[in-house]
């Protein structure tokens, strides 16, 4: 390793030089751990339209030293690591000196490290203020904008956007040639922005009826791999928002851990869901996947341990599971991609026992099943060795339909998939029962993909 100053960066600073800039063998997934790490780089936090934004000016948050400050914790933590950028529109076109200085920064950051650099629609959650005509032109703009920025012919592998509908989605495979793209929040809903819960975790290849659901054959088929915003502990996920005082968001990012709980109690969490992914997981799904998001706003606004903690982080990684890679969004969704022509081998199974830590009960153990079928949730005590109690069933091969296009003043905030049985639990409907009590065309549609399960 070497210590050099990129081209972009303010006189005098550096990073890390690692593995990046050497050869590198083709990404498999199959056998193998990847890391994604995305990072938003903003003006307003939610910029509802192009002139309309929502939220206080971050400016004074986004600067150089801010931006250096965090690559230089990545590479400190993973040397060889590889960070997926995003520019709002806002922060594409921003001629104040600490964005013109960051858009350069980040160029260098590309050259000498291989990172992506990519847009991010709204600043997150653009379907819940524009249309999806006036998201796909906001796409087609701001792309040729990050490719004239990066120069070289240079076009990203992927887009991150928190959520995306089906639309755009489609349009980003077939008119702009992006096949890769964080389109999901994965149960997300009652916090934050927007709700967009219904999806499986896992890439997977959307329907053109509704982005939260698995493309159902050739006619329904969209070429864009559709990954997860950031990994959740999944018995903390099954909440509705901050129910009973904890926060359903809990898992790998550094809010709900390291600034929340605080740096010993935040890397315990954050280590047991990596540990789920990357041990049992592993063995269950044949990779192991673990994707998290670092919005550049938060390296000022968190307290200075938090970033610290990163690099702690990608330290322990490392020490405990050599093999992971960590790579771009888009390099990991492409391979994917190369290996899963379609969501035949979609077929995913989690299994996660609490860890004690804020929502997370470790009296709780929640097993997961999710394919281009169904999503399947099971919940039980396993210190009282009681029975499973089925606490979702999304099916997806019912029909499916997406809200109508918002406008920037009348937002549509819930883009979920609910049908049958929803781990928010908030209708009647939604109490857990056995898998006993569910039709037998249910249970049929079940049996057919979890045999073990009866």
């Amino acid at each position: 390793m070497k210590r050099v100053t990129v081209l972009g960066l303010l006189a005098g600073a550096s990073v890390w030089v690692g593995t990046a800039c050497a050869a590198e063998e083709p990404i498999k997934v199959a056998g193998h751990r990847f890391l994604t790490l995305n990072t938003v780089i903003r003006v307003n936090q939610i910029e509802s339209a192009r002139n309309l934004n929502v939220g206080a000016d971050e400016a004074a948050i986004h600067t150089p030293e801010t931006v250096a400050a965090f690559r230089d914790a990545v590479a400190k933590g993973f040397p060889g690591a590889k960070v997926t950028w995003s520019f709002s529109w806002l922060a594409l076109q921003d001629e104040r000196p600490n964005y013109v200085a960051i858009r350069k920064q980040v160029v260098g950051y590309h050259q000498a490290f291989g990172d992506e650099i990519t847009f991010i629609p709204g600043g997150f959650f653009a379907p819940m203020y524009s249309s999806r005509a006036q998201v796909n032109q906001d796409l087609h703009d701001a792309l040729q904008r990050v490719s004239a920025m990066v120069g070289n012919g240079y076009r990203p592998k992927s887009i991150v956007a928190g959520f995306l509908a089906a639309e755009n989605l489609r349009y980003l495979a077939e008119k702009e040639g992006i096949h890769v793209c964080q389109g999901t929040i994965w149960s997300q809903y009652g916090i934050d922005n927007g709700d967009g819960d219904g999806s499986i975790c896992y890439p997977y290849y959307p329907s053109r009826e509704h982005a939260c659901k698995p493309a159902q054959g050739p006619a329904d088929f969209i070429d864009c791999v559709t990954l997860d915003g950031w990994t959740c502990d999944f018995l903390c996920a099954r909440r509705f928002g901050y129910e009973d005082g904890f926060n359903s968001r809990l898992g790998v990012g550094p809010i709900e851990s390291y600034q929340n709980l605080g740096a010993e109690k935040g890397m315990a969490e954050v280590m047991a869901v990596m540990a789920s992914h990357f041990d049992d997981d592993f063995k269950l799904n044949g990779f192991g996947w673990i994707a998290n998001c670092w919005e550049i706003s938060l390296i000022k606004s968190c307290r200075p341990d938090v970033l610290e903690c990163l690099t702690k982080w990608l330290q322990n990684v490392r020490q405990r599971w050599p093999d992971t890679r960590m790579v771009t969004q888009g390099e990991f969704g492409e391979a994917w991609r190369s290996e899963h022509p379609d969501n035949g081998g979609a077929n995913y199974r989690f299994v996660q026992r609490g860890t004690g830590i804020g929502g997370s009960e470790p009296n709780l153990e929640i097993r997961w099943f999710m394919n281009a079928d169904f999503r399947l949730a099971v919940l039980r005590d396993w210190q009282k060795n009681e029975p499973n109690q089925v606490i979702d069933f999304t099916r997806y091969d019912l029909t499916a339909r997406e809200p109508a296009d918002p406008t920037p003043d009348k937002p549509t905030r819930n883009w979920s998939l609910i049908n049958r049985i929803n781990q928010k639990h908030r209708r009647p409907e939604d109490k857990p029962v056995p898998l006993s009590a569910l039709t037998a065309e249910e249970q049929a549609i079940i049996k057919k993909r979890c045999p073990e399960l009866f």
